[in-house]
């Protein structure tokens, strides 16, 4: 082998002073440069550069690193899925005229509920800023946007409910420009879905609907047409699941926290399958924009609904009829349950299938088929996931017994009925003030003696703010059908019942009420003494 020349001997070398410092640095330096993998000339001349990766110890370090990695980007995915999704855009003429001021006059939601007051929605005639939108103001036709995705090559689209509500004409853009007008082939409000059919074309990309359900801090990729800007991509995790949003009863939404705007309504959100694992339909804005939190409509739900929708252009649901609400600790401890779960029966509807089963106030449903039921909630989404006509087994503790009860489940009505009971807020001065109940902060009188109180129970003429009574919720006027259990006509019938209560040791004692036409129950803390 040739010797290295002795660069020392040439002039314009001057040898750098040894140091153990820069020795030190120098072997740090010699370090990162075989770990890059960078030339090793001088350092092992015997072997390639190459051969630092085949042995042993180096290439179990290449392997582990090889598991742990994770996608740099996702347009490989993109790539694949975003032809599936298409822009909506709908007419919508107005009834109307409406203040620009106001951008919520044509939410589909009711007017005070949760989501409309925290939960701003986005697509529909809302969908784009009022500098966007198309047509004049009152008793013209405005114009909206919002999103979808083909989920059959024939041109069948899943979009939001309230993106084609009350829409007079609905077209569709596709990825690559072309526009096509669309039939709303059915729409279902409870869960915000919608089935829509592309007519002239054939052969759409479509997607998948996935048959997993997300794990919490999975990808996800939301693709759509936020404020009117087409095929727009964000991506995120899943943040959570099970979410209720004060939307209704049907409630399970998947939390995502891809940045998705208004007109994302209607979207797909992707797993990294590219599958659908969710309808992107709602968002918490408290500035009106993203804050990172978007809800989805899990893929299982879509597709239960779909097939109905596209069956027959409706959804038909199971029923029971009853007016249920969660068992809270409170509730739980005054009925003597060892733990808080299941459904209470506010008020079983008369007539219904419940009622003639024999279901009454103040039962408590624990079980649907033998499979608990956790939550009121969960309930109703049960019982709304099976068919009318279907029998079903509902266990049931009443009176605090144990018992089954068989009955065949009804079909939910299309629209509920309001019981609007206004006569709750007549006239009440042409009573007395009523007797006070002790240690309760509430002052009743008989109901029969209060107009438009109706014939049963104490109507409540006073609550005290700083009471028990207050904090849970009672106001004048509500209406007291029960107490532990028992009818009570008088305010000495109440008392009877809560001093029962108190004798048997009970932390809280369970009222039925009235209130704005529909019951509830309401467990209210004993004072002790």
């Amino acid at each position: 082998m040739t010797d290295r020349p002795d660069l020392s001997t040439l002039p314009s070398y001057k040898a750098p002073k040894r140091s153990l410092f820069s020795a030190r640095k120098l072997a740090l330096m010699a370090s990162v440069v075989a770990g890059l993998g960078a030339a090793t000339y001088g350092f092992s001349p015997t072997h390639n550069p190459a051969d630092l990766f085949t042995t042993p110890a180096h290439a179990q370090v290449n392997n582990e690193v090889k598991k742990v990695q994770q996608p740099v980007g996702f347009a490989d995915i993109v790539e694949r899925v975003k032809p599936s999704v298409i822009s909506v855009k709908v007419n919508i003429r107005e009834k109307v005229a409406k203040d620009d001021s106001n951008n919520n006059d044509d939410s589909p939601f009711q007017p005070g509920s949760p989501m409309e007051r925290f939960f701003r929605r986005f697509g529909g005639p809302d969908g784009l800023p009022p500098g966007l939108r198309g047509g004049p103001r009152g008793g013209g036709v405005v114009t909206g946007q919002g999103s979808g995705f083909f989920i059959s090559a024939d041109g069948f689209a899943v979009t939001n409910n309230h993106v084609v509500d009350g829409a007079d004409k609905v077209e569709v853009t596709t990825d690559d420009g072309k526009t096509f007008s669309a039939k709303v082939i059915g729409t279902d409000p409870r869960t915000d879905l919608a089935l829509i059919k592309v007519e002239g074309g054939s052969n759409f990309q479509f997607a998948k609907l996935s048959d997993t359900k997300p794990r919490i801090g999975d990808w996800v990729l939301a693709v759509g047409n936020p404020f009117g800007l087409g095929g727009t991509v964000t991506a995120g995790i899943v943040s959570a699941s099970g979410r209720d949003i004060g939307n209704g009863p049907y409630d399970d939404f998947i939390q995502i926290d891809a940045p998705v705007n208004k007109g994302n309504s209607g979207g797909p959100a992707f797993d990294v399958s590219g599958e659908v694992m969710g309808v992107n339909t709602a968002i918490y804005s408290p500035s009106g924009g993203s804050v990172g939190i978007a809800f989805s409509i899990p893929a299982s739900t879509v597709k239960s609904v779909v097939a109905q929708l596209k069956d027959k252009g409706s959804v038909s649901r199971g029923w029971i009829g009853v007016q249920i609400q969660p068992v809270t600790s409170d509730i739980a401890d005054s009925l003597g349950m060892k733990k808080a779960e299941g459904a209470l029966v506010a008020e079983p509807q008369a007539n219904g299938p419940a009622a003639k089963a024999g279901i009454e106030s103040g039962d408590v449903i624990t079980a649907v088929n033998g499979e608990p039921v956790k939550d009121a909630r969960e309930l109703a989404r049960t019982i709304g996931g099976l068919a009318p006509g279907n029998a079903v087994k509902l266990n049931v503790l009443h009176k605090g017994q144990d018992k089954t009860v068989n009955l065949t489940l009804g079909q939910l009505p299309n629209s509920l009925e309001a019981k609007a009971d206004t006569d709750n807020n007549g006239d009440k001065g042409n009573s007395s003030r009523g007797t006070d109940v002790p240690k309760l902060g509430l002052t009743v009188a008989p109901a029969n003696s209060v107009a438009g109180a109706g014939k049963e129970g104490v109507v409540v003429t006073e609550v005290d703010p700083k009471s028990a009574a207050a904090e849970r919720g009672f106001k004048e006027g509500d209406v007291i059908l029960e107490v532990a259990g028992k009818t009570v006509g008088t305010a000495g019938e109440v008392r009877d019942a809560i001093t029962a209560a108190r004798s048997d040791n009970k932390n809280s004692v369970l009222m039925r009420v009235k209130s704005g036409g529909s019951s509830r129950f309401v467990a209210v803390p004993l004072a002790k003494g």
